[in-house]
């Protein structure tokens, strides 16, 4: 990855802390939002520039009923120009929960006594991965608990276990990665193992709350984890996700925290984050939070669409910690990609662990609990696109060449009609025969609406091979 030290500010530098509180303070304290400039960051943003972070907090002051609402509907458009109605599908699988931190959040802090510590065998994994692939999945993120027997070499090898694993048809396409910080060498070895996206969430922007909340462990170091997708981008993994947990400090701060943070990997890397999430604080066992910071639906609304139009070309996930409801209304404003038919507890995919649902073996409560396939229904009812689309990963889209494709708006060309070709996979493979009715009516629109001089014709031509039995066809 090269260094691009035009684009660098003293603060910007690789693998140093970028954010600066009274920067941001300042910032939502004193940048206005009239009517008229609102309006010109919402056109350039249509233009799928991304927004600085005084433009940002100028959408975040914008709190008059009918701003908000203009906000929210350039959010609607952009998404429309950039990702179509698509929706990207994946699930979470949780490898083990042993945790050496103190996060006072989480039920995997080491003082929770309630905490049932278990890691997936070989044997468990490859169950748990096998009924995964069974429903349909096909994009999988490992979660681990941060602890020294959870380091590099084990991260790799069960990547490595999870790819090996083919059930029927089913197969796991791109294995993402939520996991502790890892060096620079940590970072090649799972690199190695083929992995898509490394994901950390810093949780808080705000040092002090940070330091407040991370109570023991490697975690309570706020700048090791704020350079820590420095060191993967340095290892050569260009596709990292950033997040917060909204929840623990003021919304607002820390929506310009992610902004900054986008900032600081393009001016250092030429590329911004993959993927950026925004989970709100849920239910955990032995958990303790400070309320005064509770992000409202209003509000929750609200800094999806911001953070939408701040970066338009990032994907945005929105978690099952939200419920069926919420995730239907808040979708529409620039959600990218959803978990479908998500649990949490270690083994119960497969119920080789456990089949009842237990607070105690679990990080965090889940509001969704709703099959894939009925996530899929739902989805194909409003009109989305479902898909398990990886082709990006595995033809080298990623990182700045991701950024060559997808700040101009021209991953459509790649994303819709490999959307089709995976759903149509589903839809012959694990769809009820409702869902599998409802699913072609959607594929049949949405070939309708591609331009039939580009590739329709093709698209038609590969349906065709999946319903003989081909598999694993895209762009």
């Amino acid at each position: 990855m090269k260094f691009n030290p035009e684009k660098c500010s003293i603060r910007d530098q690789r693998m140093k802390p970028f954010i600066d509180p009274d920067e941001i303070w300042g910032l939502i304290n004193n940048t206005t939002a009239t009517p008229g400039r609102i309006r010109q960051i919402i056109a350039k943003s249509l233009s799928k520039e991304r927004l600085t972070i005084e433009e940002t907090a100028a959408l975040i002051n914008a709190d008059s009923p009918g701003l908000i609402e203009e906000i929210k509907e350039g959010a609607r458009e952009l998404k429309k120009r950039v990702y179509g109605n698509r929706i990207v599908l994946f699930a979470p699988l949780y490898v083990g929960n042993k945790c050496t931190n103190n996060c006072t959040y989480c039920g995997f802090r080491t003082s929770n006594k309630f905490a049932v510590r278990q890691t997936l065998s070989d044997d468990q994994l490859v169950k748990e991965v096998e009924a995964l692939e069974e429903n349909g999945q096909k994009r999988l993120i490992l979660v681990y608990g941060e602890h020294p027997a959870y380091d590099a070499r084990y991260i790799a090898h069960t990547v490595k276990t999870v790819y090996s694993v083919k059930k029927g048809n089913g197969e796991i396409r791109r294995v993402n990665i939520n996991a502790a910080p890892l060096d620079i060498d940590g970072f090649r070895i799972v690199k190695e193992a083929g992995i898509g996206t490394y994901q950390i969430f810093q949780e808080t922007y705000h040092r002090e709350t940070y330091q407040k909340y991370h109570l023991g462990g490697r975690k309570m170091d706020y700048d090791y984890r704020l350079t820590a997708l420095d060191r993967a981008q340095e290892a050569g993994i260009d596709d990292v996700g950033i997040g917060a947990l909204f929840g623990l400090y003021d919304w607002r701060f820390e929506v310009l925290g992610l902004v900054r943070h986008t900032n600081h990997f393009e001016a250092c890397y030429r590329v911004g984050p993959h993927t950026i999430s925004f989970p709100r604080i849920q239910d955990a066992s032995a958990a303790s939070i400070d309320p005064r910071y509770m992000v409202s639906h209003e509000e929750f609304i609200r800094l999806v669409a911001i953070l939408r139009l701040a970066v338009p070309y990032t994907g945005m996930i929105l978690t099952a910690r939200e419920n069926a409801m919420v995730r239907r209304e808040v979708m529409k404003f620039g959600v990218s990609q959803i978990d479908g038919g998500t649990k949490l507890e270690l083994g119960s995919y497969s119920g080789s662990i456990n089949e009842d649902q237990d607070l105690n073996r679990e990080q965090f409560r889940i509001n969704d609990s709703r099959s894939l396939n009925e996530i899929i229904d739902e989805l194909l009812e409003d009109e989305y696109l479902p898909s398990f689309c990886t082709a990006c990963y595995r033809k080298g889209r990623t990182g700045e060449h991701f950024m060559e494709f997808s700040v101009p708006g021209f991953i459509k060309r790649f994303c819709t009609p490999n959307a089709i070709l995976t759903l149509a996979e589903y839809l012959e493979d694990y769809a009820t025969p409702d869902t599998a009715e409802k699913g072609w009516r959607v594929i049949e629109k949405n070939l309708e609406e591609i331009d039939v001089q580009k590739n329709a014709a093709e698209i038609r031509r590969r349906i065709e091979l999946i319903k003989t039995g081909k598999r694993d066809i895209y762009f």
